[in-house]
């Protein structure tokens, strides 16, 4: 296929994107005051409860069998290194800038994260769509696509809230530290020591029995803490999120055969139950698009970013990691360690080449730690995927075919 086809076939998504997202900026402008804050607020909780659990549910139902899944295995060790291979790079980015501690977790983070699940859903089946499409056949294509567009979406949010979240809270922890008053650290182990101290000339009961209590209670902590901090590590309810639910529930339903053939198909007898969830995805992809064009509207409105390390965040994401991207990808190819699959290779390279995860702002809000830059970040790595993102999919679309 002749390059500028092969342009031309990048580039429709990616306008699609930002015109729906202009739409959503528009609508979120204070003279219409459509999607204001309140709005904005109630429309993300139906798209993070609803609308993309039963997307990702009924697209991994009916497009994964045990057999694709087997097929994919690499997906979410390359899921893995791109999130490896950006933190590495922050860091060195960071070590190199000197940037203030307030913003290490928010730059690191923007270069680990990449927005693996909304725009791949949003780019693969317009690639797919178009009259010029290198991927054959528009229905197997896109089914295709949206399977692996989903079950990236599933291993990205589990790696963001595990991965990412963590890194974020142990740089806001270090400035917390840093702020942290001589003498605040008195709580309330501090407070029983001076209450005994205070009565110490007043027994209420028996020396032995005092002892004997506190080593009751000494070992019921020593056995809660360590449960206590486990939970508190894992933090289950962020990590199964409604759009987990929903893949764990999809992969069950079309790994296990007489799920599939309960809910998958038209003569399965639970059918509704699948196009229902089905219709309710379908309100996903554009919902998600208006909201991310309403909420970059913010960092129009903010500044004080360091201009070094948004340019450090760009660099990375758009050059060094799909650079790296290639390499690992032809290599994987080269020793035969993915099947082959033209589509499959342009959306494992696709996952090197995205903006940052949009979540990231829901966690940097979460600790308080640079969530104002984070809209400046969200908004110039936006605007300049739009760019990057045509370029390195026309590039990734003639490495592959």
């Amino acid at each position: 296929m002749q390059l500028w086809k092969l342009f031309i076939t990048a580039l429709m998504p990616v306008l699609k994107v930002l015109l729906i997202t202009a739409v959503g900026a528009f609508l979120a402008l204070h003279r219409f005051n459509i999607l204001r804050e309140s709005a904005r607020k109630h429309l993300n909780t139906i798209v993070y409860y609803v609308f993309t659990p039963a997307l990702v549910c009924s697209i991994l139902a009916k497009a994964i069998t045990f057999r694709s899944l087997v097929m994919v295995w690499f997906m979410p060790l390359n899921i893995l290194l791109t999130f490896i291979i950006g933190t590495a790079l922050g860091w060195l980015f960071l070590k190199i800038a000197k940037s203030p501690p307030e913003m290490q977790g928010l730059v690191l983070g923007c270069c680990a994260a990449g927005n693996l699940g909304n725009l791949p859903l949003i780019i693969i089946p317009a690639v797919c769509k178009e009259s010029n499409s290198p991927f054959g056949d528009v229905d197997i294509c896109n089914k295709k696509g949206l399977a692996y567009a989903s079950l990236s979406m599933a291993i990205g949010h589990i790696y963001i809230w595990t991965f990412v979240y963590n890194v974020i809270r142990v740089y806001s922890c270090k400035i917390c530290n840093l702020n942290k008053v001589d003498g605040s650290t008195v709580g309330p182990v501090s407070a029983i020591e001076t209450d005994l101290e205070n009565h110490s000339t007043e027994p209420v009961v028996s020396a032995e029995d005092l002892s004997e209590t506190n080593n009751h209670v000494t070992k019921q902590k020593q056995i809660m803490k360590p449960l206590k901090t486990l939970v508190k590590k894992l933090n289950l309810k962020v990590l199964l999120a409604p759009a987990t639910i929903g893949s764990i529930l999809g992969l069950i339903i079309g790994v296990v055969p007489p799920f599939q053939k309960m809910f998958v198909g038209d003569k399965a007898p639970l059918r509704v139950v699948e196009d229902s969830a089905s219709m309710l995805g379908d309100a996903s992809i554009p919902a998600i698009t208006v909201l991310v064009g309403a909420n970059l509207l913010g960092g129009l409105k903010r500044s004080g970013m360091k201009l070094s390390l948004l340019v450090g965040i760009l660099v990375i994401r758009y050059i060094a990691l799909p650079i790296l991207g290639v390499g690992i990808i032809k290599g994987a190819i080269h020793f035969g360690i993915i099947h082959q699959d033209p589509l499959y290779h342009f959306i494992l390279l696709l996952q090197y080449a995205l903006p940052p995860a949009i979540s990231i702002s829901t966690i940097t809000q979460l600790f308080g730690a640079g969530e104002t830059e984070c809209s400046i970040v969200m908004l110039a790595t936006y605007v300049c995927a739009s760019f990057s993102l045509t370029l390195w999919s026309t590039f990734f679309m003639w490495l592959v075919l």
